[in-house]
């Protein structure tokens, strides 16, 4: 009986009634807190930045309080400027919050230079579907003296010889001095 007339008391009921203002008043502050640190319903439309220049994307970025990094772009594509905007992480026209990072492809200067492989003294056949397999264009032949028939003696890149190992760009013209089968 005594615990009852205990639940009955004015304090308890005063305590219990500051207790749960007191936990209205905290949740709401932190709420209301919370929705101006994080910016709710603040939003920023992203630019459509590509077949854009990169200096030019990144006014636009500026002026939008955008950031911005810019990843390496291992393509090349002939019909794009160099460094332009190839594409671009979170897409155009999609809604972020201010200084989100935007992450950007950019295409480079040239195509990336990568290592000949060896092909000398293989037939013209191997070589030519290795070349091309990594990228090379195989242009022209020519032929010398030499026992091996269609074997690759040197690889030509701009008219000079080049040898294997060699870092060269992706996509150039090769030319092939070949063995004719005399002596």
């Amino acid at each position: 009986m005594k615990i009852l007339d205990h639940f009955k008391s004015k304090s308890l009921i005063k305590q219990i009634s500051l207790m749960l203002i007191m936990t209205f008043i905290v949740f709401t502050l932190v709420y209301n807190s919370l929705k101006i640190y994080t910016r709710h319903n603040s939003y920023i439309e992203v630019p459509d930045l590509s077949g854009m220049k990169l200096d030019q994307a990144l006014i636009v970025l500026d002026e939008n309080k955008l950031r911005y990094e810019v990843l390496d772009s291992s393509k090349f594509f002939v019909e794009l400027p160099n460094y332009s905007i190839i594409s671009q992480i979170p897409k155009e026209f999609e809604l972020v919050k201010k200084n989100r990072k935007i992450y950007l492809n950019v295409n480079p200067k040239n195509f990336q230079k990568i290592s000949l492989p060896n092909v000398i003294q293989i037939t013209k056949r191997n070589a030519e579907s290795i070349l091309t397999a990594l990228g090379f264009q195989v242009n022209d032949y020519s032929y010398v003296d030499n026992i091996g028939k269609d074997m690759v003696l040197d690889v030509l890149f701009k008219g000079e010889k080049i040898l294997p190992g060699q870092k060269i760009p992706l996509n150039s013209e090769l030319d092939l001095i070949l063995g004719n089968g005399k002596r």
